[in-house]
């Protein structure tokens, strides 16, 4: 039987001109940047009940629910950035069937009523619409997000994210040299914008779980990263009068097999999440199988050319630059 294994397919010395087209790949990375910015001034990012605060209860209807109906009956209320989700109810509770879990916004003040008078009001309209349309339900759960906590949730998120590039650059300075200490920050930057700007362009709702995601493909694009740079440093000591250029680019086809093997495995696995992980899942899924690609494609197209930018020398930890071939 003829081997078909993707390790047989893929050449054992791939030798594509990658750094040639470094130009192009910069080009488009800086347009995807500036639309990805542009994108988030104008249409900013649907936050879901952890950054806007709002209530979240957990419904038990008795028996399973179609949950478009739920998000249809809460819809022609006109509750608009609800969230809905199905949820497993506890093992101890014996339920053969899914509860129900609704996010209702933080509703605004007014004269007549206060901020958390007028949450209680929207609470009991919600739940008098949904007998009305549904049917019976018992409130199993519920939880009350204010905007003060929100505000800080969402604070701590843009400071987990930038304390992580921080750590990875000072890591990558300490392991190397300053230049891919940059590099892979640029790179991880650059990971982290297009997502923003993809959730800004999809209106995918972004809150917590969407955080831990952005975090985990920080690590990964980190690791293909680390695993190319790793490659050039022990190329530059072998190495030692070919040009830069031609160094660079012989890191990255050498590591290119291992890049992509991790890269598709990874996929399945996410694939398979967004498809059967339910509506629960499928923001961060979404946003992790997404920064599998920027990874590995800012790990091959931006980390690796920005060090030729950066004006990359053989020094303490890449080699001896006047040592002979």
């Amino acid at each position: 039987m003829k081997d078909i294994s993707l390790v047989k397919i893929l050449p054992m010395e791939p030798r594509i001109p990658f750094i040639n087209v470094r130009m192009f790949a910069g080009i488009l990375s800086v347009i995807a940047l500036i639309a990805s910015i542009f994108l988030f001034s104008t249409r900013g990012l649907n936050y879901g009940i952890d950054f806007t605060g709002g209530t979240v209860i957990e419904l038990d209807f008795g028996q399973e629910t179609d949950l478009e109906l739920v998000r249809t009956a809460v819809g022609d209320m006109g509750f608009a950035g609800s969230t809905f989700q199905g949820i497993t109810p506890p093992l101890d509770l014996n339920k053969n069937y899914e509860f129900i879990r609704v996010g209702i916004p933080l509703q605004p003040e007014t004269v007549e009523t206060g901020g958390s008078e007028a949450q209680q009001i929207a609470l009991r309209k919600v739940e008098a619409g949904l007998t009305e349309k549904v049917g019976k339900f018992e409130v199993y759960s519920q939880d009350v997000v204010g905007s003060k906590v929100s505000g800080e949730l969402r604070t701590k998120g843009i400071m987990a994210v930038g304390l992580a590039l921080l750590m990875v650059l000072a890591y990558i300075w300490f392991r190397f040299e300053w230049q891919f200490g940059l590099g892979a920050v640029a790179a991880l930057f650059h990971d982290v914008l297009l997502t923003i700007g993809v959730f800004s362009l999809a209106q995918i709702e972004f809150n917590l779980s969407i955080i831990a995601a952005i975090l985990t493909i920080v690590g990964y694009s980190l690791n293909d990263t680390v695993i190319v740079y790793d490659r050039i440093r022990e190329n530059l000591r072998k190495y030692k009068t070919k040009p830069l250029p031609e160094v660079l680019n012989l890191a990255i086809n050498d590591t290119l097999s291992r890049t992509v093997l991790t890269s598709l495995t990874t996929l399945l696995a996410l694939i398979a999440l967004y498809v059967l992980g339910g509506a629960g899942l499928r923001g961060f899924s979404f946003a992790m199988i997404w920064g599998v690609f920027v990874g590995t494609y800012s790990s091959i197209f931006v980390a690796s050319p920005l060090l030729l930018l950066l004006k990359l020398k053989r020094g303490v930890n890449t080699g001896n630059r006047d040592a002979g071939a």
